[in-house]
């Protein structure tokens, strides 16, 4: 099928079948296994924070900030996961890079991962969307191996998902980093994914706070700390500080976490989050905001709220694939319907109790495993709508 066609039915939320995107995928991977895992590029380039599926406001966000090829896009990457329509996202933008390589340039981020997919919903909805196969999965999953670590902008501006690393001095150490396999638990590429900035005001704390306060509070700015998302770790001003003199770098982009205002600034502009999924997981009322860089000192952060598609949405996929050769529609042989609010409602279990973070890579629906080897029908209609009232939105990830 060929990508202008490809494009065509992906824009109006059409699924493709699996031929064409084992096909994508594996031209795209030819084409990354070229690139080094810190790429360059220059502005003018919008640059676009976490989507997580969120297919109809990333629509919504070409519409504000322009289509490819009109705009040049730099994406942080968590694309997929959390969102009802993570495939459909994915695809998009797997065809636009092949359609325009030198036009947009997707970055890995900490859910372009195997194991962190089959936990927060991009493995169910494969399999929700194929007819239980779990191949889409596999084939994107293994393409994920391959997307680049991070980019530099006029040779100013450092572009990661996460954040900076022990581990990582310079940025020749991040172009030596082995990067195609599964995005580890700890090391450096497990650190440029998963790591946050974390601004301790000293100026602003509260009265009484003793010297020792005051000392703990410098000591954090200067030293990465544990992270409490259970990977990556947490680093302060001076951090970023020593990172950006050592490289000659102005400042850092990056996505990651929730911002209720679409960004956030650190560090006096030392570093600066993106976030693009506006209201995230359809509950979180937050807005969105992509970048517009038009030069190292010159940029606007184009905000938007979600899409008024998602706020009548009425089932987690109304989409159809096509067959190859008669380009006719096929239905599905399962279809998940279910209201949104439905989709993420508490089940009304106490979620306190328990471990709730000792380990971010082990699955919460794991009981889906036993159910199988009970001979339960996982993929039917009524388990998968049980199965999405009890599932946990966990947002520190």
């Amino acid at each position: 099928m060929e990508l202008d066609r490809c494009l065509e039915l992906l824009y109006c939320g059409k699924l493709l079948p699996e031929v064409t995107i084992e096909a994508l995928c594996f031209k795209l991977k030819e084409m990354l296994v070229k690139e080094s895992n810190v790429i360059h590029i220059s502005t003018p380039v919008t640059v676009v924070g976490d989507m997580h599926g969120q297919f109809h406001d990333m629509l919504e966000m070409f519409r504000i900030g322009g289509r490819v090829p009109d705009t040049n896009y730099l994406f942080l990457g968590d694309y997929v996961d959390r969102g009802l329509y993570s495939v459909e996202t994915i695809l998009l933008l797997i065809t636009l890079k092949l359609r325009y390589p030198q036009r947009i340039h997707l970055l890995r981020g900490n859910h372009e991962s195997r194991q962190i997919t089959q936990s927060y919903g991009f493995y169910t909805e494969c399999l929700n969307k194929y007819g239980g196969s779990t191949k889409v999965w596999r084939v994107i999953t293994d393409l994920f191996d391959y997307l680049v670590l991070s980019c530099i902008i006029d040779d100013d501006i450092f572009c990661v998902h996460g954040g900076l690393s022990p581990n990582v001095q310079t940025i020749d150490q991040i172009r030596i980093i082995d990067r195609f396999r599964e995005i580890p638990h700890d090391g450096a590429m497990a650190d440029l994914v998963w790591s946050d900035p974390e601004e301790n005001n000293i100026n602003d704390r509260s009265p009484g706070l003793n010297d020792g306060a005051d000392e703990f509070l410098n000591d954090t700015s200067e030293h990465f700390q544990v992270s409490p998302r259970g990977a990556g770790y947490t680093f302060g001003r001076s951090v970023v500080e020593k990172f950006l003199h050592l490289n000659d770098m102005d400042r850092i982009y990056r996505a990651h976490q929730l911002c209720s205002e679409g960004y956030q600034i650190y560090f006096d502009g030392l570093v600066t989050t993106v976030w693009s999924a506006p209201n995230y997981c359809y509950r979180c009322g937050n807005k969105a905001s992509i970048l517009e860089l038009y030069s190292k000192d010159s940029f606007y952060f184009n905000v938007f709220e979600e899409t008024p598609e998602n706020k009548t949405a009425t089932g987690v996929s109304n989409t159809e694939y096509y067959n190859d050769e008669m380009l006719t529609p096929q239905s599905s042989s399962i279809t998940t319907r279910k209201i949104i609010s439905d989709y993420f409602e508490d089940d009304g279990r106490d979620h306190t109790r328990g471990s709730t973070n000792s380990s971010l890579y082990q699955s919460s629906s794991s009981s889906g495993f036993d159910d199988m080897n009970m001979g339960v029908n996982v993929y039917s209609d009524e388990y998968q709508s049980k199965s999405a009232q009890h599932r946990r939105v966990e947002y520190f990830l």
